[in-house]
């Protein structure tokens, strides 16, 4: 499919405010207005009212990020898939400057399938646990080759049975490779949306199964870009950016990180804070910086 196009703009008068709300300065600007208003301390919310703040939330994340995609490099499904299977325990950047030359080399299931073990292994080595991942590689290339005619499927029940794919990876695909609606619950995903109290859940089919009963379908893949974008840029795990946050007013853990603006703006991350992407080649409406390659130096 390429790459995840942004929804269209609700108003035409809103367009130039989508464009500005990509840039650092806007981030700042929504800053100040967000702290005047930040609850202290949160008070307990009905269901309805935790769904119709859910979908504030939403609306506002669109607003500041209209150009969430997936920070993964791809130019058809079975690069996604294999660019997906070697994200785990590792970040997008780093597979991105590692899969040019694994695609390169076996830029079709039927090439990956027939691939030297070491040498696999040693082209992925950098995104680590290099052995288990060349092992999932393997077989799900050849289960492509095999079972689906050298086609990555576009059903979740038949994605789930190649080696190394599981929910989370066949929702990537479906939804940004087949356009098939999904939520993708990765740790970003999860920690946020239990930070902002739409689930208690741990577990991830938990946590994707109430989620998905709060937004309508067609929201649920950019949904999770948007997410994953703003756990990635402002709301960050040990020390989240409360204080250049455009959603501090709807947040519950208003608080836990910085409230100071100016120091807050410092913590700000990716384009958000003036640095490169994940992305090596990132779509067009991209703001910030490609990244750099693979030993040329990262953010």
């Amino acid at each position: 499919m390429g790459e995840q196009v942004s929804p269209a703009p609700r108003k035409a008068a809103k367009a130039g405010k989508k464009a500005k709300a990509a840039k650092p300065v806007k981030v700042a600007e929504v800053d100040d207005q967000a702290l005047k208003k930040a609850p202290r301390p949160w008070k307990p919310e009905s269901r309805l009212a935790m769904v119709r703040r859910a979908r504030k939330i939403n609306r506002e994340l669109a607003e500041v990020y209209p150009y969430a995609h997936p920070e993964l490099d791809f130019r058809n499904p079975f690069e996604l898939l294999v660019a997906t299977v070697l994200s785990a325990q590792t970040t997008d950047l780093r597979v991105n400057q590692t899969t040019p030359a694994l695609f390169a080399k076996y830029p079709a299931p039927e090439d990956m399938a027939a691939a030297v073990p070491e040498e696999l292994e040693e082209i992925i080595r950098p995104t680590g646990f290099f052995r288990a991942k060349a092992k999932s590689l393997l077989g799900l290339s050849a289960a492509l080759r095999d079972d689906f005619g050298g086609q990555v499927p576009g059903r979740l029940e038949d994605l789930v049975t190649l080696p190394g794919v599981g929910r989370k990876t066949a929702n990537v695909v479906l939804g940004n490779a087949f356009g098939v609606p999904g939520i993708t619950v990765d740790t970003h995903f999860g920690r946020l949306v239990r930070r902002w109290k739409w689930t208690e859940q741990e577990d991830p089919e938990k946590v994707e199964a109430e989620i998905c009963a709060i937004f309508p379908k067609s929201e649920w893949t950019m949904l999770s870009h948007r997410v994953v974008f703003h756990g990635r840029r402002i709301c960050h795990s040990r020390k989240p950016a409360c204080g250049a946050c455009p959603v501090a007013p709807l947040c519950p853990a208003y608080g836990e990180g910085e409230t100071d603006p100016d120091k807050a703006k410092k913590l700000l991350k990716y384009e958000m804070g003036g640095y490169p992407g994940q992305r090596l080649a990132p779509p067009p409406d991209y703001p910030g910086r490609p990244a750099a390659p693979l030993g040329a130096g990262d953010e």
